[in-house]
């Protein structure tokens, strides 16, 4: 047969797909598998086979010895060495529309509240970068939260990202289920990142509710779940309140509690993956990793994400390396106390350490003058607070504290707030006219 002859023949011959690059695995040592692969990419999903159940999904994060270094985003009971290993040549994504509102979902957005997945979702990828940043829009109009304190002296902008910085046991959750209630956005993404399995239904049920329920998209991955999936489960709730900004066009708040969580899922993600611990036993790619989540939030030419993070604080130490990191990316912070909480205040919101860096540019100059009174009185309270304490303090030698002492009862009557109840933004302004009236 001559060369001619076989070229038209192998021309006439049916198109077929190539056939998928498979390799093996050749480790599985802690958290990391290791498969002898050929040219996949870093953050590329892959499949790898398991005798008896469904294949394993998990994506590469590294590369070591000419082998791919995979974290498995599931249990890897069951694999075994030699078990094939199939890259799919595409990154995680997740279906993302509004039939998903009212839904809980897994760490990799598979629904877990009992019932059918919503049909005609769009495919949406989960890692994605951020908005140019002349391509934002500037954050000029207020988005009231619900929370008299916040509203009235820590007025958030639409756009913003906001930090809630808290250590154990002072109110945080109970706090963001009211901000998720009381919030003049039109959709709320909750982010649950490493919290406690008795938790996440306490808080959809009852932090939450019905009613906030109705217009939120919950994804949860528990403190059990592998480190990857609590990893995805901050990007998963990120790119959902995306998809709803810039495709839907709506005003999303974006609650993620908390970023500490997500942290250390980055930490346990880079050790396995080979890296060395640098700040404080965190790798590198933790400070890489926490810009590029907190920078995808913000205005967008259509729609804008507002986000409030939560951060852990040990101890109140807002210099510990996560805690200092997040300070200086966000756009402002509002500090949880827990000397307040334990005086009963809800919420314990220590206001003169907190601070809003888009108020000024979001509210009149009226309301902006009446916050910078108030805060100048707390401060004169807490400038003569042992004195006040002792029964020492003379009436007469700090005229800003003899004020603050008239005004005490209603400052705190302000600041003070019960969980169940929501204000929206005129009545927290109102409320601080009439406390300094």
């Amino acid at each position: 047969m001559s060369r001619i002859d076989l070229r038209a023949r192998l021309a006439r011959l049916p198109e077929r797909a190539p056939l998928p690059w498979r390799g093996r695995v050749v480790e599985l040592t802690g958290l990391a598998v290791r498969a002898a692969l050929g040219p996949v990419r870093q953050g590329e999903l892959c499949h790898i086979d398991r005798s008896g159940a469904a294949p394993l999904p998990a994506e590469v994060v590294g590369f070591r010895a000419g082998e791919a270094v995979l974290l498995p985003l599931g249990e890897t009971r069951g694999l075994a060495l030699g078990a094939a290993v199939t890259p799919t040549g595409r990154p995680l994504t997740v279906g993302a529309g509004r039939a998903l509102l009212g839904r809980v979902l897994d760490g990799l957005g598979r629904p877990i509240d009992g019932r059918e997945a919503p049909r005609g979702l769009d495919p949406w990828a989960v890692d994605r970068p951020a908005p140019r940043p002349l391509s934002r829009r500037r954050v000029t109009a207020p988005l009231a939260l619900g929370v008299r304190a916040i509203d009235a002296l820590l007025t958030a902008g639409e756009g913003q990202r906001l930090g809630l910085f808290a250590g154990s046991g002072v109110g945080k959750s109970t706090l963001l289920g009211q901000i998720a209630r009381g919030t003049a956005a039109e959709v709320v993404i909750v982010g649950l990142v490493g919290e406690r399995g008795r938790e996440v239904r306490d808080f959809v049920e009852v932090a939450l509710g019905p009613e906030g329920l109705a217009r939120s998209v919950v994804v949860a991955a528990t403190s059990d779940a592998p480190a990857l999936v609590r990893l995805q489960a901050a990007n998963v709730a990120t790119a959902l309140a995306e998809w709803f900004a810039e495709v839907d066009g709506r005003r999303v708040l974006l609650l993620l509690d908390s970023v500490t969580r997500f942290a250390r899922a980055q930490r346990e993600v880079g050790l396995a993956a080979g890296e060395p611990p640098a700040r404080q036993g965190y790798p590198p790619s933790v400070f890489a990793a926490l810009p590029r989540l907190l920078e995808r939030a913000g205005q967008r030419e259509r729609g804008a994400v507002t986000a409030v993070y939560t951060v852990l604080v040990a101890g109140g130490d807002l210099e510990e390396p996560i805690a200092d990191e997040v300070r200086g990316i966000l756009d402002g912070h509002v500090v949880l106390d827990r000397a307040l909480a334990s005086r009963g205040r809800f919420p314990a919101i220590e206001v003169l350490q907190s601070v809003s860096r888009v108020m000024p540019e979001v509210v009149s100059d009226r309301h902006r003058e009446l916050a910078g009174r108030a805060r100048r009185l707390l401060a004169a309270l807490e400038r003569q607070r042992d004195l006040i304490a002792l029964g020492a303090y003379r009436a007469g030698s700090d005229p800003e504290a003899d004020e603050a002492l008239a005004r005490r009862d209603a400052l705190d009557r302000l600041l003070a707030q019960d969980a169940a109840e929501a204000t929206t933004l005129a009545e927290a302004v109102s409320a601080l006219e009439e406390a300094l009236a």
